[in-house]
């Protein structure tokens, strides 16, 4: 297994991350002491991460959505009880 000292990783952290997706792991050390290994996520780790869209048409914004509650909140700002 490769070990990185830390100023390396964090120069070519781009790279080093594409090999540990591809699945090579490797060890990042500090003073020559190694602090963590970096491995890619399993499958099942990945089922778990969400995608950006993932309601996608099963919800609507109402057309008036930045105006709702306005006068409500108009007047707590003057003072006045609903």
């Amino acid at each position: 297994m490769q070990t990185i000292n830390i100023h390396e990783a964090k120069t070519h952290l781009s790279r080093l991350v594409e090999e540990a997706a591809q699945g090579n792991t490797f060890i990042i050390a500090k003073s020559g002491k190694p602090m963590v290994k970096v491995s890619p996520l399993s499958a099942e780790e990945l089922k778990g991460v969400e995608k950006l869209g993932f309601m996608a048409g099963e919800i609507s914004v109402p057309d008036n959505f930045d105006s709702l509650g306005t006068l409500a909140i108009i007047r707590l700002f003057d003072g006045k009880s609903l």
